[in-house]
């Protein structure tokens, strides 16, 4: 039986050794993908008749984890991977499992294709499936597309014309797919999160996955997908705490007005130390926390999916509930841990660490970038309500 975290902390040191290089640079980690590809960790979440680790919620968090502390543009690219798995476990036809999901059992990387711009909200879907001459036509464009330029088959989000949810499959050589490097982010700029265009592309059934009608049904998906981000978020956050030390140690000068002769005796530096570790150890605990949440949560719907049951029952619908606030709690507190942590670092070093040599501001570039992916005043306002209304969060996928 493979070991999922063991893996993913056998790719990290050599992730990690190029990382600020490839920030500086701008050079996408294709290379790396083809490590991962060749692994197998991509894997761990496929059924294991599948091919794949069935691993619990557990086991992504600590593979996030550590992929975010070597490389957070890594473990975000890999994330839209991820969460292709749990959506086809759950929403795919059982065929479609089998042919999408034995892809990646069998080493494939997928990514998705979902956000748009120009809509009047966040989540608007206009890229769309058109039936022509007897034919299914896909037209549209999507942003933010993360990892895309690393799969080898995506995950497009799309509706067809009577505006019903669905998702379409594309291999990555598809006739009329235009991927483009052209995310300019000011982190996280090495996620391949740039332009996806979708011109007349000819799609067959099996390349459509109809799942309109998870539409207003509580789902593990958005927690899971939530997971990820306070992971990777958490991974930034040990990275900071790491180098931080190892500066302290080897390469900050005391003051003289400390009355120490070493820097890793001054009590401020070693207050600050303490102080970042703890944020980030506390924010971790959670993390691992909702994990559990979601693992009972994900077990019990995929139970109730595989009876056939249309609705979830009473005690999955507890379970799915609870698993959202949770992950709720583990976000706002790994983006604030990643936040501080990053801008904190630069109160142990002083001025010689913002030499662009170090490239230490790429952390805060990482952390301030990814931690805008959805806004944590609305987590807040569903534990308060939750707390205080006995009100379920809302059924989106950042819950």
């Amino acid at each position: 039986m493979t070991d999922y975290s063991a893996l993913a902390r056998q790719l990290a040191p050599a992730i990690a050794a190029s990382a600020s290089e490839r920030d500086a640079e701008r050079v996408l980690p294709y290379d790396i993908f083809d490590s991962i590809r060749a692994s197998g960790l991509g894997a761990a979440r496929v059924p294991l008749a599948l091919g794949g680790g069935d691993v619990s919620q557990t086991v992504v968090a600590d593979i996030f984890i550590t992929l975010g502390q070597a490389d957070p543009n890594v473990a975000q690219g890999l994330f839209p991977h991820f969460m292709n798995i749990e959506q086809f476990r759950l929403m795919a036809p059982s065929a479609m499992q089998e042919l999408y999901l034995g892809k990646i059992g069998a080493g494939k990387l997928s990514s998705g294709a979902v956000a748009e711009r120009g809509a009047g909200f966040r989540g608007d879907i206009h890229t769309h499936v058109a039936l022509e001459n007897g034919q299914k036509i896909l037209r549209g464009s999507k942003f933010y597309s993360t990892g895309c330029l690393f799969a080898d088959f995506i995950k497009v989000q799309a509706v067809d014309e009577d505006r019903r949810a669905l998702y379409v499959v594309l291999p990555r050589d598809a006739e009329g797919l235009v991927l483009k490097d052209d995310w300019d982010g000011m982190g996280q700029r090495l996620t391949a999160s740039g332009t996806t265009e979708f011109h007349d592309i000819v799609v067959s059934d099996e390349q459509v996955i109809p799942v309109y009608h998870w539409s207003g049904r509580r789902n593990y998906a958005g927690a899971a997908a939530q997971l990820i981000h306070c992971a990777i978020d958490v991974g930034i956050g040990r990275a900071v705490v790491e180098d931080a030390i190892d500066w302290a140690k080897n390469h900050t000068r005391p003051l003289r007005e400390s009355g120490v002769s070493r820097a890793s005796d001054d009590p401020y530096i070693l207050y600050a130390i303490g102080e970042m570790s703890t944020r980030v150890r506390a924010a971790e605990v959670l993390v691992r926390h909702a994990a559990q949440d979601i693992e009972r949560a994900a077990r019990a719907q995929l139970e109730d999916v595989a009876r056939g049951n249309s609705e979830n029952s009473p005690e999955t619908e507890q379970l799915l509930v609870q698993a959202s606030i949770s992950t709720a709690g583990a976000k706002i507190a790994s983006t604030d841990a990643a936040l501080f942590v990053s801008q904190r670092m630069y109160d142990v070093g002083g001025a010689a660490t913002t030499q662009k040599r170090f490239n230490y501001d790429r952390h805060w570039r990482n952390a301030r970038t990814h931690t805008t992916h959805d806004s944590v005043a609305y987590k807040y306002k569903a534990i308060g309500n939750f707390l205080l209304n006995d009100m379920p969060p809302p059924i989106t996928f950042t819950y």
